[in-house]
């Protein structure tokens, strides 16, 4: 368990100082084969939850689908897709286009009880300390964390008037440094912690759970990581057992090489980047941001959290989440208490 791991999403920030090494610059046949999509499906009148992969076709960008998988499971970990001129579209056709493009991408889980399957990343004025809140409702800094899924991807429709810079780095290389200068807290990481549900239960569940922060399976290795969510289900849950002196010291050290400029880089977003991550090997971030005035130029992603085909087994440990952990498995995300899905973020408040 404390020997190192090596491979690709074994990476430090000077790894990523080329961007050849995470950006794939889409060609001008590609971009045009999923604008070709977006009129077939508009011309056909499918609405965004009709759409199949059949009825977005991307002849042209499809072959480009198998090395997206490759780069995320087996590669850095992280991938952004560049080009599409995302200021030529309005908000509704990116919105059904980035749909499209995640059906050949993998299968879309809900991103919280209402069961959002496409969300909407921007300010509706949450605060992410409060019991319930959610960073991609704020406009506050977030520390580095991993979503709840394989696969988190973002589409970038309008940038911040400052800030939002976009953090990341690779929970691999942060797990070989702790192995190498705190073995003692490596083992503290594979252990159970206590993590809140942040409201996102199943009904009838207990609001808390538990599940370490490192764990490995079939060969591979895997990281979940919400500080907060771990140190709300102490604050909010009284009958839980306090974090242990040795637990906290743990999850400040990762959370420190997070921080550490020698394993992140950071990218500045432009409109119609596709970012993909494998939250198994990377941990991301994102600075607080200024919006403009005017509605229309506000900070606004949008978010699939995914399952791919090529997805790593998972330890049994990490159940409470990946109930199904096989390989490939559609996976990840919260239930929808309601019973059906929606493709926006319509509310501030989960």
């Amino acid at each position: 368990m404390k020997d190192a791991y090596h491979g690709n999403s074994n990476w430090t920030s000077d790894t990523m100082a080329d961007p050849l090494e995470w950006v794939i610059r889409l060609s001008g046949h590609q971009i045009a084969a999923v604008d070709h999509a977006l009129r077939s499906a508009q011309k056909a009148g499918v609405e965004i939850q009709d759409i199949t992969k059949e009825s977005f076709p991307l002849q042209g960008f499809d072959a480009l689908v198998p090395e997206v998988h490759d780069r995320l499971e087996n590669g850095r970990g992280v991938v952004v897709l560049r080009g599409l001129p995302a200021l030529k579209y309005n908000k509704d056709e990116l919105r059904l286009m980035y749909w499209g493009l995640g059906l050949h991408l993998g299968t879309a889980v809900s991103q919280s009880s209402k069961g959002d399957l496409l969300g909407d990343v921007m300010n509706f004025g949450s605060d992410v300390n409060s019991a319930t809140g959610r960073g991609y409702m704020s406009r506050q800094g977030l520390g580095f964390h991993t979503d709840s899924a394989d696969v988190v991807t973002l589409m970038v429709l309008r940038t911040a008037k400052s800030g939002g810079v976009s953090m990341i780095c690779s929970s691999v290389a942060i797990r070989n440094e702790i192995a190498r200068t705190r073995s003692d807290l490596l083992d503290v990481l594979y252990q159970p912690f206590y993590w809140s549900w942040k409201g996102q239960e199943a009904s009838g569940e207990l609001p808390y759970y538990q599940q370490p922060i490192y764990s490995e399976y079939a060969g591979k290795f895997s990281s979940r990581y919400i500080r907060p969510h771990i140190l709300a289900a102490h604050e909010n849950f009284k009958e839980l057992p306090p974090l242990s002196e040795a637990q906290r010291e743990a999850i400040s050290v990762v959370q420190a090489h997070a921080n550490d400029p020698r394993f992140h880089f950071g990218m500045l977003f432009e409109p119609g980047d596709i970012q993909l991550l494998n939250n198994h090997v990377t941990y991301h971030a994102r600075t607080g941001f200024v919006d403009f005035d005017e509605p229309d130029r506000k900070r606004h992603l949008l978010r699939m959290w995914l399952s791919v085909p090529n997805s790593r087994e998972l330890s049994p440990q990490m159940g409470a989440l990946y109930r199904d952990r096989s390989v490939g498995a559609v996976r990840g995300g919260f239930p929808s208490r309601t019973g059906t899905h929606s493709f926006e973020t319509v509310a501030a408040q989960d």
